[in-house]
C-alpha cells in the first residue's frame, strides 16, 4: 500500500485535480487518497495553500485610468446600454494573465517539490556513500597501522631472517622466518608453495634438542606475514608435508629446513 500512495505522490493527479483538469474515475482516486490517507491530504492542502499565495502575490490591480474611464461610462448610459455593456464585456486581458500566471506558477512549484523531493532522496544516498567510504578509509588505515608494526618488527635490529627453500621434493617452496629471540616473537611470510593434492597439508615444525613441536599449519591463501609461536631453544626449523585430519606427525615428509644456529 505504500508503494501505491508513494506512486500517486509521484503522479501529476494532485495538481490536476486542482486545477479541474481530471476525469471522473481520477477525481475519485484522488479524493480516495485525500480521505484516507494523511500524507496525500497534507500534500493537496499544501499545493492549495501554494496556489492561493501565488494568486495574491500574482493578482494586478486595474490602472486607475481605466476604472474612472469605466465608472464614467455607466454615468453616461442609460439603462439598456448598461444591460447591453453587461452582456458584451469581456474579461480583461489582465486578468487573463495573471489568472494563467498564477496557475503556471502552482503549477511550477509543484514540479519544483517533487524535484526536491527527489534530490533529498540521493542526497541521502550520497550521504549513506560517503558513510561507506569513511568505514573503508578507517578499515585501510587500520590495515595499513597493523601493516606499520609489522614492518618496525622485521626492522627491528635483533629481528634475524631466515630464508626456508624447498628441497628435491618441493623445488618452487619459498617461506622467510623473522624472529626476534630480544622480544621473543616469530613470523613467517609465505612466498610461494607447490599445490598439495586435496588431502594434504603444509606444516611448519620447530627442531628442540629432545623434540619436534609443530608449529601450525601454511597455505598458499596465507601470503602474508602470519604470526607463529616462538620457541625459545629452537635449534631448526622445517617445514613439512602431512594429511588433513590427522594429528601431526613429526614423521611426515620434509620438503624444507633451516638451522636457526648459524646465524
Amino acid at each position: 500500500m505504500e508503494t501505491k500512495l508513494h506512486n500517486f505522490l509521484n503522479s501529476n493527479l494532485l495538481n490536476k485535480y486542482l486545477v479541474g483538469d481530471t476525469s471522473i474515475e481520477e477525481s475519485k482516486d484522488v479524493e480516495h487518497f485525500i480521505s484516507n490517507y494523511p500524507e496525500a491530504a497534507q500534500a493537496y492542502e499544501e499545493l492549495q495553500d501554494n496556489l492561493e499565495i501565488v494568486a495574491k502575490a500574482g493578482a494586478i490591480e486595474a490602472p486607475n485610468h481605466i476604472l474612472s474611464n469605466l465608472l464614467d461610462t455607466i454615468e453616461d448610459t442609460n439603462d439598456t446600454k448598461v444591460i447591453h455593456l453587461a452582456q458584451n464585456r469581456r474579461t480583461p486581458w489582465y486578468s487573463i494573465a495573471a489568472s494563467a500566471a498564477a496557475i503556471l506558477f502552482a503549477v511550477t512549484s509543484f514540479i519544483l517539490y517533487q524535484k526536491n523531493i527527489q534530490l533529498n532522496q540521493e542526497n541521502n544516498i550520497v550521504v549513506e556513500e560517503i558513510f561507506d567510504l569513511r568505514s573503508d578509509i578507517e578499515s585501510n588505515n587500520s590495515k595499513l597501522d597493523q601493516l606499520s608494526r609489522e614492518l618496525l618488527k622485521l626492522n627491528n635490529p635483533d629481528a634475524r631472517k631466515y630464508v626456508i627453500n624447498g628441497n628435491e621434493r618441493a623445488k618452487n617452496l619459498k617461506t622467510v622466518a623473522y624472529i626476534n629471540p630480544v622480544e621473543k616473537t616469530s613470523m613467517i611470510d609465505v612466498i610461494t608453495l607447490p599445490q598439495l593434492p586435496e588431502e594434504q597439508q603444509y606444516q611448519i615444525w620447530a627442531e628442540l634438542q629432545d623434540r619436534m613441536v609443530n608449529l601450525g599449519i601454511l597455505d598458499e591463501s596465507d601470503r602474508r606475514l602470519k604470526q607463529i609461536p616462538y620457541m625459545e631453544d629452537a635449534l631448526a626449523l622445517s617445514i613439512k608435508i602431512g594429511t588433513k585430519g590427522n594429528n601431526a606427525n613429526e614423521n611426515d615428509t620434509e620438503v624444507a629446513e633451516i638451522s636457526l644456529k648459524d646465524k
